[in-house]
């Protein structure tokens, strides 16, 4: 076995969606530790959970730092997508005492732990097989809906970020077409992650009990629809059976787009959970029913990621590339000077003002 090179300082890794925030050390390159995961509703800020986590564990020194955030990144301005977080990466470096702050999207992280998966970390869905040297899609249901790429790059794999969980959604029964009309009295826009998603299942579950005029019962979290499900109860198995539906067809849409001949891997929170029943419902049949495509997404493997935190894995992979000065991933955010940290506060300012005038229509 390799050993693992040593670090000299600890590196801090995060990895951090919009319901919870995980903390880890890289005390040796691929050697992590003290994995914590906070609330981020405990927190008013990002940097608050970080400076807590770091005081947490002050008998080492952290000067680098990578997070995986569930965002867009490439700007010194961070705004999550489906949290209050707001902050400046060259403000939060400078409070949290950093050399190096590198912001990453959550799923590119993902997407460069794929390669080191185990056998013993997967889970096959269906039949298929990886076509070596080829792009591989990563997708996953959590708080929201993440999608990622790899794409070979002369040997190496280059992590493509993709905001993708954010496409319309796109009904293919008329049992869908009920819910997308549920949906549409109250969103103007519907996106597969309105549906696909851990808050999708509540959805989902009030849109069906809705179609077939029973009482909604909104004190079903999707934590009870999922056990619920499991368990036997009807109406929670055909939720979830629509939402492992509806996320073989989004796969299968991820699939053909990317032309991901190397695979479909699905991460985050909710499907993990769903166990052997996954494999059971209709994800890999929709997977495949794409119409003269059918042949080929019938050939392209999908697996379940069943790893622990494997976000942190590709997070520390992007961190060592940055500092090694060879990272051909991602854009890299690394604003430095006063004039940069008060622009880009005065631009989340404007665009937190912006979410509220939106909210007030």
């Amino acid at each position: 076995m390799q050993e693992s090179q040593q670090i000299h300082e600890a590196r801090l890794l995060a990895d951090i969606g919009g319901t919870n925030a995980r903390f880890a050390l890289e005390l040796a390159s691929g050697a992590i530790c003290r994995i914590q995961t906070l609330a981020t509703l405990d927190f008013p800020r990002f940097e608050d959970a970080a400076l807590h986590y770091l005081q947490m564990h002050a008998d080492l020194t952290v000067r680098h730092a990578v997070i995986a955030i569930a965002n867009p990144v490439g700007q010194d301005a961070i705004k999550m997508t489906n949290h209050h977080w707001a902050f400046s990466v060259a403000a939060a470096k400078q409070t949290l005492g950093l050399h190096t702050l590198l912001m990453v999207n959550d799923f590119s992280a993902l997407a460069m732990a794929v390669p080191t998966l185990q056998v013993n970390e997967l889970r096959k869905i269906g039949g298929g097989y990886a076509r070596k040297d080829s792009v591989i899609g990563i997708l996953g249901a959590g708080t929201g809906l993440g999608v990622g790429a790899l794409v070979p790059d002369q040997g190496a794999w280059k992590s493509l970020q993709s905001e993708g969980g954010h496409v319309a959604f796109s009904p293919t029964d008329e049992r869908e077409v009920a819910v997308l009309r549920y949906c549409w009295e109250q969103y103007q826009h519907v996106s597969t992650e309105r549906l696909a998603s851990g808050p999708g299942i509540t959805l989902i579950h009030a849109a069906l009990a809705a179609s077939a005029g029973r009482v909604i019962d909104h004190t079903l979290t999707t934590e009870m629809i999922v056990a619920n499900g499991l368990n036997g109860d009807a109406v929670c198995l055909e939720t979830l059976d629509c939402f492992c539906g509806m996320l073989g067809t989004f796969a299968a849409n991820l699939a053909v787009t990317l032309f991901a001949q190397g695979g479909i891997y699905i991460g985050g929170g909710v499907v993990p959970r769903l166990g052997g029943f996954f494999a059971r419902s209709s994800f890999r049949h929709r997977f495949e029913k794409k119409g003269r495509f059918s042949d080929f997404t019938a050939q392209i493997p999908t697996y379940v990621i069943t790893a622990q935190q494997p976000a942190l894995t590709g997070a520390s992979v992007l961190l060592a590339q940055h500092l090694q000065g060879h990272s051909r991933a991602l854009p890299i955010v690394s604003a430095t000077s006063h004039m940069e940290i008060k622009n880009s506060l005065v631009q989340l300012e404007k665009s937190i003002n912006r979410d509220k005038d939106y909210a007030a229509i």
